[in-house]
């Protein structure tokens, strides 16, 4: 069936409550005869070909129609608007975190998850995502985005350093024999003329430092973001990085791009980044190339572990329309997507499996692999965890800057989360 794409239209409104009824779950034994139901499935730019591929094949298998809607960028800011007006989809792409899934009331609005056949196919990490309140709410399609450090293999032959860090002092210590050695290379590439890309140094710096007793009293108001664990690491991340010297002069300017040709280049011996790097790295090497000239490897506080986090290509949520038929067919198409069709999924994107007995695509990017094995001991970053995410990485680019302190970073990220606290109604707040 001819794929069929439709252009969204913003709204303006106040987020309200739509109501709505539950359904059973589809049949899981298999595909059933779905001629004449349409589903509508809305997505984002960076999700917009995703579902292109389980789409076909379950309209293929099945008869149904669905109907993908591209919803213009930000994306999740749109949704809760468009929700307000009163317009619904069948499914939608959505972040799957304690941060965001609330924003669209998913006890109100969404179909709870629980007990579909999928759930026990994921891996541990992804099984922990998409759940409210003890709720499943979000099915997991692809593997999270994952933290840790790209390096130059050249860069480190060329300072001797053959043995990989195995914790976050460890690192500090190959970034200061890097730049003894080779003097020309950067140790690490800063992106803060970008600003976001500065967040990911803090997140292994607090890797198993702030546990989830911390994340659950500071959603009741009884913890703070000025913890002097989390000042600390901010401090740290200050010494060691930008005063000591261990990333690029200009690293108040340097840009994401830049990043991935300092790296490529050998210009930069290390970045911090998730896997969104590896669109550039491979815009410019071939995978053969990739595997021969970068390497991946976790770090954390205590140890080599990596942190990931989920963003709105990982899940998919299904909403309570009201329509059983089509509730159940969206269930349906969920149970497809990760069930029979789930080894096409991934092959057509290229994707690693996050479905254990499900082997990945081969031909996979060494570093792709290495960052897929690392989950099975990786710690999920505070967008997972914390109520609301503060806006981290426009407050260590005032750092950077020298126009705040740590102590003011981490003043700043908790007066954002108590305000917004405070709008959404939480409790203690």
């Amino acid at each position: 069936m001819k794929r069929r794409w439709t252009a969204a239209v913003i709204a303006s409104a106040a987020i309200v409550a739509l109501a709505g009824c539950t359904t059973p779950a589809a049949d899981s034994d298999g595909p059933t005869d779905l001629s004449g139901v349409t589903l509508t499935m809305w997505v984002a730019q960076a999700s917009a070909t995703l579902a292109e591929q389980p789409a076909t094949a379950f309209e293929e298998a099945t008869g149904a129609t669905v109907e993908l809607v591209v919803v213009p960028d930000p994306y999740e800011g749109t949704i809760p608007t468009r929700l307000a007006t009163g317009e619904k989809p069948d499914l939608a792409f959505y972040q799957p975190t304690v941060s965001a899934l609330p924003v669209i009331q998913p006890a109100t609005n969404l179909l709870p998850l629980d007990g579909e056949p999928w759930v026990e196919n994921l891996g541990p990490a992804e099984q922990g995502l998409g759940i409210i309140d003890g709720v499943r709410y979000a099915a997991i399609v692809k593997s999270p985005s994952i933290s840790g450090v790209y390096y130059n293999k050249a860069a480190f032959e060329a300072a001797g350093i053959t043995e990989m860090p195995q914790s976050y002092d460890e690192l500090v210590e190959v970034a200061a024999q890097i730049k003894a050695a080779t003097p020309d290379v950067a140790p690490f590439y800063e992106a803060g003329g970008d600003k976001w890309p500065v967040q990911w140094h803090l997140h292994s710096l607090l890797s198993g430092v702030l546990d989830e007793s911390f994340w659950a009293d500071l959603n009741k108001n009884e913890a703070s973001w000025t913890d002097p664990r989390f000042v600390d690491a901010v401090a740290k991340y200050q010494a060691d990085i930008i005063e000591g010297g261990l990333s690029q002069a200009a690293y108040q300017t340097g840009t994401f791009e830049e990043q991935a040709a300092a790296l490529t280049d050998g210009s930069a011996a290390m970045v911090f980044q998730v896997d969104a790097i590896l669109g550039l790295l491979l815009a410019n090497l071939s995978v053969d190339e990739l595997n021969e000239q970068i390497g991946w490897f976790p770090i954390a506080s205590g140890g080599p572990n990596s942190q990931f986090v989920a963003d709105q290509t990982n899940g998919v949520v299904a909403f309570k329309t009201g329509d059983s038929a089509r509730e159940a067919a969206a269930k349906q198409f969920l149970s497809f997507w990760l069930g029979e069709n789930y080894p096409a999924f991934i092959e057509a994107n290229n994707y690693p499996s996050i479905q254990p007995s499900v082997p990945s695509p081969a031909g996979l990017p060494e570093v792709t692999v290495a960052q897929a094995e690392s989950l099975a001991t990786g710690t999920g970053m505070w967008y997972l965890y914390a109520l609301t995410a503060p806006d981290i990485h426009l407050y260590l680019n005032d750092m950077l800057f020298g126009t705040k302190t740590p102590e003011q970073v981490g003043q700043a990220m908790e007066d954002q989360f108590i305000q917004i606290a405070k709008a959404q109604g939480a409790p203690g707040f």
